[in-house]
């Protein structure tokens, strides 16, 4: 992974702006980081909320629409290119769950890893009218943008020391920022998912034996 942190704090907007734009188009850059990344940058001071969630919105959006534009030029064909990449299966059920509900699905898309990039492109090639793609994929990026920047407000405003402390140590708070969401994942699944079902493991025993 590339220093994001570096990045940022030397073309600051700018990197904002074009990793949001190509990761909308389908390049392979890390959007969701540098989101994530620029976020706990605004708690460090070196960033500003206003103008940062304007690129950043402005950034998902003006990608979001060179897909769609993509898909309507080369329709079907060109998402047959995407299919050795993406798998042939993959890309049928983006593309069912797209004509099947429309405008929700390109909202929904935004925060969904994979099919966000899928979204546009295949709202182009079935031909979804580009108003209301335009509508729904703003609003979306209104959502989810200050949500992926809040993220890493929020892991720098509880965390922020401790990160700052083992940022010398890993040399990138992207890194840190990672590992953090993956930890408070971990802790959420093992402690409102897995321990339930363990807890409850004995009982279901107990009645599968009586049966």
């Amino acid at each position: 992974m590339p220093d994001l942190t570096g990045l940022i704090e030397t073309w600051g907007y700018v990197a904002v702006l074009l990793v949001v734009v190509f990761g909308n188009i389908g390049v392979p850059v890390p959007e969701e980081t540098v989101l994530v990344v620029a976020g706990y940058l605004v708690w460090v001071g070196r960033l500003r909320w206003p103008p940062l969630l304007a690129v950043g919105i402005a950034s998902a959006v003006i990608g979001d629409n060179i897909g769609y534009w993509i898909g309507r030029r080369f329709g079907r064909t060109g998402l047959k290119r995407l299919a050795p990449r993406l798998g042939i299966e993959r890309l049928a059920r983006a593309e069912r769950f797209v004509a099947h509900y429309g405008v929700v699905a390109v909202f929904v898309a935004r925060f969904v890893v994979g099919l966000r990039v899928l979204a546009g492109p295949l709202a182009g090639a079935i031909g979804l009218p580009f108003g209301r793609f335009f509508v729904a994929n703003l609003c979306g990026a209104v959502l989810f943008v200050p949500y992926a920047v809040g993220i890493g407000y929020a892991i720098a405003y509880g965390l922020g020391r401790y990160v700052e402390r083992i940022h010398h140590v890993l040399g990138g708070v992207e890194r840190v920022a990672l590992i953090v969401v993956a930890v408070l994942v971990a802790w959420f699944l093992v402690r409102h998912i897995l321990w339930p079902r363990l807890h409850r493991l004995p009982d279901r025993l107990t009645r599968m034996h009586k049966a």
